[in-house]
């Protein structure tokens, strides 16, 4: 009976979606399938997983016939991994910047944490083949996100993560808008707030050999409109249990006010 299943979201990578696929399933055992989510790719990476699939019982396709962005795939693929039964859900990148080999060691820690991240920016943790604005971009944004939400998360942007099952069904998916990768952050966020056990391990990031990057001046404007609002919220949130908790409502009040208007 397989228990975990790795959730590979999609689009026009042809070149890569074979070797990720098969570093997956010689990394792991039986017990971990994969599913890929496919998002109409027009390189006909789609099809290519489903070649795969059909060599393997441990692979499985899920086409979206719309492009709604990494958040839209991956709340597809949990919902699939869900209904069949899974007891760990993994996201994973499907351009080889996450290294399937680290797989078994963060599916273990799974057992005793709600959700396991693999982490570039605690300490064994690194990237590879990374220009300085792009680390120096991931790291702001981190650091930025840490302060703005109050979190000691040191890589709430990271994409290489583990959940339980019952770690996604405490988390209010159906109430996320985030569709870029600030929905990493918007998921983090969640698991926080819903006082879930979070753990970071470090990972080697390693930039794509082949395709194109999806990280655009959108994305990142995105995440920084997204995670500003977010860290209002908490402030707003906060002050006003600050007020209330300082200047209470005199419970004689109360009486008073419903003695002075009774009910006949």
């Amino acid at each position: 009976m397989s228990d975990t299943l790795v959730i590979i979201p999609t689009y026009d990578e042809a070149e890569n979606v074979r070797p990720i696929v098969e570093r997956t399933l010689a990394a792991t055992d039986d017990h971990v399938h994969v599913l890929v989510v496919d998002d109409n790719s027009p390189d006909g990476t789609g099809a290519i997983a489903d070649a795969i699939a059909q060599e393997t019982d441990r692979v499985h396709v899920l086409h979206r016939t719309v492009k709604d962005g990494l958040g839209g795939a991956y709340l597809s693929g949990f919902a699939w991994g869900l209904e069949q039964g899974y007891d760990k859900l993994v996201e994973m990148d499907a351009d080889g910047s996450h290294h399937p080999e680290y797989l078994p060691w963060l599916i273990e820690l799974a057992d005793s944490n709600d959700l396991v991240l693999g982490s570039r920016w605690i300490k064994g943790g690194k990237v590879e083949n990374w220009p300085w604005y792009r680390e120096l971009l991931s790291r702001g944004g981190n650091l930025y996100t840490r302060l703005a939400l109050g979190i000691a998360v040191r890589d709430a942007t990271g994409g290489f993560r583990v959940f339980t099952a019952d770690a996604l069904r405490r988390i209010d998916l159906a109430g996320i808008a985030s569709k870029g990768y600030c929905f990493q952050v918007d998921l983090c966020w969640r698991a926080l707030e819903a006082g879930l056990r979070i753990v970071e391990t470090p990972i080697t990031f390693t930039e794509r050999e082949f395709g194109v990057s999806k990280m655009s001046g959108n994305i990142v404007r995105e995440s920084l409109t997204l995670v500003t609002k977010w860290g209002i919220d908490r402030r707003v949130r906060e002050v006003r249990a600050l007020v209330r908790d300082h200047h209470p409502l005199p419970s004689v009040r109360r009486n008073a006010h419903a003695v002075s208007n009774p009910i006949n």
